[in-house]
């Protein structure tokens, strides 16, 4: 009995859940759907020259740049009349209606093509915008974009309660861009931009009126009164073999897509962690695929590193990173092409090199500087004290000041060690060791002086004279 009772709660409970997903009490009938689709078919008067005016803004959108102004022309367009219209005509068999939107959808995306190649030879758009690559990419992405976006779009139509859906659906699925995009790449004969841009607006239009088609088929729409089955099969036939094909070159450029990000990735990875060296850094580095090839091009700055021994051993680790076969091409020092140097980003990271090799340099010119002085400085005391050690010491022949600095052999430690060597053939006893040592200590400002009497085979001044 509990199983049962649990049994019966948990059927309630999803067909409880059913009942949020049901749309048929929402759905206006049949014919006043047809109607509004039929009515969005057509390309005249107000709608074809609302087309016309959605071609100009997004081509305007497309040349300067700017986002905002491609979505108003994603929203003007009626490109979505005349596919809903395929979607709906297939699904009920309504061939003559099929065939009407074909036609009209041809006559506008051959008329968009011509209209945005005119805009684009005549404007001063030369090379392509960040909105102009972005259309001519596609992948199995846009497919899902399309069909999800299809199918909401046929459902705002055929629903009560039409809300805000198609503007959004005019977003998201982005029929006109594309079609200016590919007449941007006819007007500069760029092949891969027209191919690229027309295929993405192919995508698109084709899983729109599939979703539409299969949204009307769900919703359960009678179909024509005459009918021809085996013209319709022979129509199913020819639209899923489109749909298929569409499916198999969107993953093949997927899988192409996602292997460019992959190695992307790792040449930047490669670059950030092998590319590291004392006193020569990375200006700029670019990696890309063209022709299926991989390259790799990386600019340092600073000082020149041996050309043959670092491009061998950047390749040996190009293979043990997983980027074997890929083109390096490394340049060095300052020869920088002129396009390179206008580049801001290099231009900025140039700057900022130079000005830490500047720094570098000045720290070490003072560094030098410094111990020059120092030198400078322990000849000046010895010179000045040597009458005075005469008169206090006279025992003490010659006397040598040095400031050395003592480094471990097993370590880092170094220290810094003021030294006095003394020539006094016959000798000093320990009372004069000290007063000789404090008396330096005064008299120089310095502590912890050592003292080395006699040593052996010191080039004493005294000695060498009698030499």
């Amino acid at each position: 009995m509990e199983a049962t009772s649990i049994k019966s709660r948990i059927l309630g409970t999803l067909k409880n859940l059913l009942t949020y997903f049901n749309v048929k009490g929402d759905l206006e009938p049949q014919a006043d759907i047809e109607t509004s689709i039929r009515s969005g078919v057509s390309f005249k008067g107000s709608q074809l020259l609302t087309l016309i005016f959605a071609i100009f803004i997004a081509s305007l959108g497309l040349n300067t740049d700017s986002v905002a102004v491609i979505i108003g022309a994603m929203l003007i367009s009626p490109l979505m009349g005349p596919i809903i219209g395929m979607g709906l005509g297939i699904a009920i068999q309504d061939f003559t209606l099929v065939k009407r939107s074909l036609k009209n959808i041809s006559a506008a995306v051959v008329g968009s093509l011509i209209a945005s190649a005119i805009y684009f030879l005549i404007s001063p758009q030369y090379e392509g915008s960040s909105q102009l690559l972005a259309r001519t990419s596609p992948s199995i992405y846009d497919v899902f974009v399309a069909l999800f976006g299809g199918a909401a779009g046929i459902l705002s139509i055929a629903a009560k309660n039409k809300g805000q859906v198609l503007p959004g659906v005019a977003i998201a699925t982005s029929l006109m861009p594309p079609l200016c995009t590919a007449g941007y790449g006819l007007a500069t004969m760029q092949m891969h931009f027209f191919f690229g841009a027309l295929y993405l607006f192919l995508t698109n239009m084709t899983f729109i009126f599939f979703a539409t088609w299969i949204g009307v088929k769900l919703m359960g729409f009678k179909k024509v009164v005459y009918q021809n089955e085996k013209r319709a099969l022979k129509m199913k036939a020819i639209a899923y073999t489109i749909v298929a094909i569409t499916i198999g070159i969107s993953v093949y450029l997927t899988v192409i897509m996602i292997n460019k990000s992959i190695f992307i990735e790792r040449a930047q990875a490669f670059v950030a962690k092998e590319m590291v060296f004392p006193n020569t850094q990375v200006l700029s580095h670019d990696q890309y695929v063209k022709d299926g090839k991989k390259y790799i091009d990386v600019t340092l700055i600073g000082e020149a590193l041996p050309k043959d021994s670092l491009q061998l051993a950047m390749m040996n680790k190009l293979d043990s990173v997983g980027l074997g076969g890929t083109v390096l091409n490394i340049k060095q020092g300052f020869s920088l092409t002129r396009s390179e140097l206008d580049d801001d980003r290099n231009a900025d990271k140039f700057y900022q090199l130079m000005q830490s090799e500047i720094a570098a340099r000045q720290s070490t010119i003072d560094s030098l500087r410094s111990i020059v002085q120092l030198h400078k400085q322990f000849s000046d005391e010895s010179v000045a004290v040597s009458p005075e050690i005469k008169v206090l010491f006279p025992t003490i022949r010659d006397i040598a000041l040095s400031s050395m600095v003592a480094s471990a052999t097993g370590s880092e430690n170094t220290d810094t060690v003021g030294m006095i060597f003394v020539n006094a053939p016959a000798g000093l006893d320990k009372t004069s060791r000290e007063k000789l040592t404090k008396y330096i200590e005064v008299r120089l400002g310095r502590k912890n002086i050592h003292l080395t009497v006699n040593p052996s085979n010191f080039p004493w001044p005294s000695t060498q004279a009698k030499q």
